[in-house]
């Protein structure tokens, strides 16, 4: 928890910059919610907000969002993130996701978005379904730990699927959903996307370890694995400035099904 923490202190004023945000979850999310005109929403491992911004520009008026992480400091990055993009329906609140201080049966959506592994997810799911109202939807986007094998990591970068345990695989998600009898499975989303980028900005995200992952090796190891990575992608792929493969991630697309709102 502590190496978390140091991780994502460190890499807060540069996240947004270093990951890549998908608008295809937003707009699953968009159409599930179909035509509310209010949400009250809450964003739980919100970062530094890049997915938010996607939220209210694609949802748009009539969305208010709590926005919960445990790292003051994606905290204040979020906020101004937001203000800058003149955004101010929304509120923070430092707290761990397994803990969810938030008013019972109030919210119409709460989202995550890779983030859900850092969580204890059987707190994390029965915090989620006291806090929904009735018919209130959970959207939890990560990647499988099958799927984390096949991405250029997980393929090239010595020890990275190894090391990288907290990702579960669907049957391990649904045996701890079951635990949680409001909370209903309605569907399973898959999501592809084909990336391209050079060899130096792949270093340069290993460098600044924009996956925790990366926090996980000692920096010896680390500085050996980034060498052979190098080696292994100039090998694999003719062109180092054009690297090409598919990045995967899955959706979890939950409902509330029985708790009525008071």
């Amino acid at each position: 928890m502590k190496e978390t923490y140091h991780h994502f202190s460190k890499i807060a004023h540069e996240y947004e910059d270093l990951r890549t945000t998908d608008i295809e979850p937003i707009l699953f999310i968009k159409n599930k919610l179909g035509d509310l005109t209010k949400i009250i929403g809450a964003d739980i491992g919100c970062g530094g907000g890049r997915y938010d911004i996607e939220l209210f520009n694609h949802i748009g008026k009539g969305l208010y969002l709590i926005c919960i992480d445990y790292n003051e400091n994606m905290l204040r990055r979020l906020d101004k993130n937001l203000r800058e993009h003149n955004i101010k329906e929304f509120n923070t609140v430092r707290t761990s996701a397994n803990i969810l201080p938030l008013a019972t049966n109030y919210f119409d959506v709460l989202v995550t978005f890779n983030a859900v592994h850092h969580f204890n997810l059987l707190d994390f799911l029965k915090k989620s379904s006291r806090v929904l109202r009735n018919k209130g939807r959970l959207f939890i986007y990560t990647r499988l730990r099958s799927q984390n094998q096949r991405n250029i990591w997980g393929r090239f970068f010595p020890k990275f699927y190894e090391k990288e345990k907290r990702l579960l695989e669907i049957n391990e998600f649904e045996k701890t959903l079951k635990k949680v009898p409001d909370l209903i499975l309605e569907s399973i989303e898959y999501f592809k996307y084909k990336r391209k980028t050079n060899l130096e900005w792949l270093v340069q995200q290993a460098g600044k370890h924009h996956y925790s992952t990366f926090g996980l090796y000692s920096k010896k190891e680390f500085e050996e694995s980034l060498n052979k990575f190098q080696i292994t992608i100039m090998n694999h792929f003719k062109n180092p400035d054009k690297i090409i493969w598919n990045d995967e991630n899955i959706m979890f697309n939950i409902k509330k099904g029985k708790t009525t709102r008071s």
